[in-house]
């Protein structure tokens, strides 16, 4: 062959291998740009410029390769350079080499991202919660951050705190937009620097900036709405009412910022955006008084005041629909919680209840309310679900709603149903690191998925590091699993003297389980002494003192054990004049362990037989009650009829965990059983947890 021709030829085969390399270059390079750009915050049009760029290159790279060629000297013409010093082949081979080590390092990469993907990681498990960088943020999506109070008189930030939660209220019945609940918002400064950042936390396009000034009977209310990413003002607006006359700014603003966002409403929507709750100040004071102290503080003494407040409300007004409905969902909750039981009576909750549908029908707030009814006092959960899901019509935006449908849909054992609804309220608050609590905690905890749980219960603790509860949840993960050293550097973190009570529940199953019962004990005691003489013992104390009552046993003081179960006893049996109302915390395994403790056979297994009945359609509490009776009947030496129980209490949500037979003392009577140690050595308890 002429050698003119061999090197043409050549040169013809490196255009070719140099199309090959240029090509697993440029997806090498799109890649690179579409995982990291999105890390320094480099907006999208910056990877579409780099595949444009690389679009561009791919013919020029071509016609380069074919009429120059590199050689030892430089760069030059393929017409410049003689055919019997061409090293075309040679640079054909480098070309070959570099291809082939680029092509094992896009391999790599793809291999990577496949398994990535397949991985349980928090994104995966948490979808919503995924950097908001690499997903398209709606345009109809809005964040109503704090409002100013720029009232002289601070004690009026109440009033500044009620107009922000009613304008988000009632944006939130708007089923075009997507609105962020205020609990993933409150932690905000009302004019924060880093919109776009503040935009990216929350999954939002806009954001609503306000203040509230408050003077005498007057009222200035200041709002702004602003594009999150470009911080532009779409449009803002000054308001100047009499104290009486504020009532409907709020449906003002929420209808603007619709026609702002391009969000069409319905008839029943706009009816619902713009109704004046009521028409008496000193009602709508006081009801907005009880909305600041709902969403600002915690705990029992917190939401009784709130109480009151809606108390005085409806009082002023009785045809206050939204008060009442506010009124029987806080009294449905400290009814539920065993609070001040002679005010949350069952009936003062339906009162509530029901006066808030017969003056608001179609309210979202008035289904709530019976949502609540019938769920925490009734124990009606296929109600309660019928309930909230005709709230959800109305509220399409309301997280509070959807955090509650997934409680009582884990009550009816509907897992993936309360799953799916547990994230679709997180997209509406991702920021909150109580749901993220109950998600990890309790939902996947119940599921024996700890991995998840524990992915969700990190990412509270990224928004809330100082959560003592969220960290004791994530140290029960650990102890779940037997993985009693992480569980015990977990408890660690929290400092020594907190009294909350998953703090002290995750203690003393940690002390127990380590057969550390002096320690148990010390926990427990110091707990009941930070319980103020005359205030009755909740849920979680009742069965601390159940446990001191058995760690006393195990350490030989068995007449302090039989105070401490005494004690236990005439704390949660019911008095004979006391109205009987369903429990929802455990209390009857509680009494029947009690009798246990006291060697009375008969009336710890008639309890816990009833226990059992009690919680026949709670698909939370059924397997605690089971569990119970095991640990009565294998107390008392009906070793059958306990390991019998076992197999099925190790595969159901909400049961026990390999784990716990191995380290509760509790299952001691059963240990010398073969079947018992059969059951602890065989893998499929475990296998069968983790398909669920």
């Amino acid at each position: 062959m002429n050698p003119r021709n061999f090197v043409s030829e050549l040169r013809r085969r490196n255009v070719y291998k140099v199309a090959v390399a240029y090509a697993v270059v440029s997806w090498l390079l799109i890649q690179i740009a579409t995982q990291v750009f999105p890390f320094f915050e480099i907006p999208n049009w910056a990877v579409r410029f780099v595949v444009l760029l690389l679009i561009l290159g791919f013919p020029v790279s071509l016609i380069l390769s074919w009429a120059f060629e590199i050689t030892p000297e430089g760069i030059k013409r393929e017409s410049e350079i003689e055919p019997d010093k061409s090293i075309t082949h040679h640079t054909g081979r480098k070309i070959v080499a570099l291809t082939i080590v680029l092509g094992v390092a896009a391999a790599g990469l793809l291999a990577f991202q496949l398994l990535r993907s397949k991985s349980p990681s928090a994104a995966a498990v948490l979808p919503s919660m995924a950097s908001n960088a690499a997903v398209d943020i709606p345009s109809k999506s809005i964040a109503v951050l704090p409002f100013d109070n720029l009232s002289d008189d601070k004690s009026n930030a109440y009033f500044a705190e009620g107009i922000q939660d009613e304008i988000l209220t009632r944006l939130s019945k708007i089923a075009a937009l997507k609105v962020i609940s205020r609990s993933s918002t409150q932690k905000y400064k009302s004019a924060p620097d880093n919109l776009r950042e503040v935009g990216r936390q929350l999954g939002v396009a806009n954001l609503l900036e306000g203040s509230v000034q408050k003077i005498a009977n007057a009222v200035h209310v200041n709002v702004q709405l602003i594009r999150a990413a470009t911080d532009e003002h779409l449009w803002a607006e000054s308001y100047n009412r009499k104290l009486d006359d504020v009532f409907g700014v709020e449906g003002e603003v929420a209808r603007t910022i619709a026609d702002q966002l391009n969000a069409k409403l319905s008839g029943t929507e706009q009816k619902a955006v713009t109704d004046k709750p009521t028409q008496n100040t000193a009602a709508y004071d006081a009801y907005l008084r009880g909305l600041a102290i709902e969403h600002t503080q915690y705990g029992y003494e917190a939401y009784q005041q709130a109480a009151r407040d809606y108390v005085e409300a409806v009082q002023l007004d009785p045809n206050f629909a939204f008060a009442w409905a506010r009124l029987a969902v806080l009294r449905s909750f400290l009814y539920f919680n065993a609070v001040d039981p002679n005010t949350n009576t069952a009936g003062a909750v339906k009162e509530a209840a029901d006066r808030a549908m017969a003056l608001a029908p179609e309210a979202g707030e008035s289904w709530i309310a019976q949502g609540a009814y019938r769920y925490r006092v009734l124990r009606d959960f296929a109600g309660a679900v019928t309930a909230y899901k005709q709230a959800q019509i109305r509220l399409p935006n309301n997280s509070y709603l959807l955090q509650n449908l997934a409680f009582v849909q884990r009550r009816l054992g509907l897992w993936q149903e309360a799953e799916a609804t547990f994230k679709k309220a997180l997209e509406l608050d991702p920021r909150d690191f109580q749901l993220l609590g109950s998600l990890g905690g309790e939902l996947y905890a119940y599921l024996r998925r700890f991995d998840d749980a524990r992915a969700a219960i990190d990412r509270a603790l990224e928004i809330s590091p100082d959560s003592v509860s969220t960290r004791s949840s994530k140290a029960g993960t650990f102890q779940s699993e037997g993985r009693l050293d992480e569980a015990a550097r977990e408890l660690a973190r929290i400092p020594s003297d907190t009294t909350d009570d998953f703090v002290v529940s995750a203690r003393i199953n940690q002390a127990i389980y380590e057969r550390h019962f002096d320690s148990a004990i010390s926990v427990i005691e110091r707990k009941l002494t930070s319980i103020p003489p005359g205030q009755p013992l909740d849920s979680v104390t009742e069965l601390a003192l159940v446990q001191l009552g058995f760690c006393q046993q195990w350490t030989g003081r068995d007449e302090d054990a039989r105070r401490s179960f005494s004690r236990a006893i005439e704390a949660i049996k019911p008095k004979p004049d006391a109205p009987v109302q369903p429990d929802a915390n455990g209390t009857p395994n509680t009494l029947a362990l009690a009798y246990a403790g006291l060697g009375e056979k008969a009336k710890a297994l008639e309890q816990a037989q009833r226990a059992i009945k009690d919680y026949e359609t709670d698909a939370v509490n059924k397997p605690g009650a089971l569990t119970t009776l095991a640990q009565i009947q294998a107390r008392f030496g009906d070793n059958d009829a306990a390991i019998a129980a076992l197999p099925h209490l190790l595969e159901v949500p909400a049961g026990i965990t390999p784990a716990d037979l191995r380290f509760n003392p509790l299952w001691d009577p059963l240990r010398k059983d073969p079947r018992f140690q059969k059951l602890l050595q065989s893998p499929v308890a475990d296998q069968k947890a983790a398909a669920r």
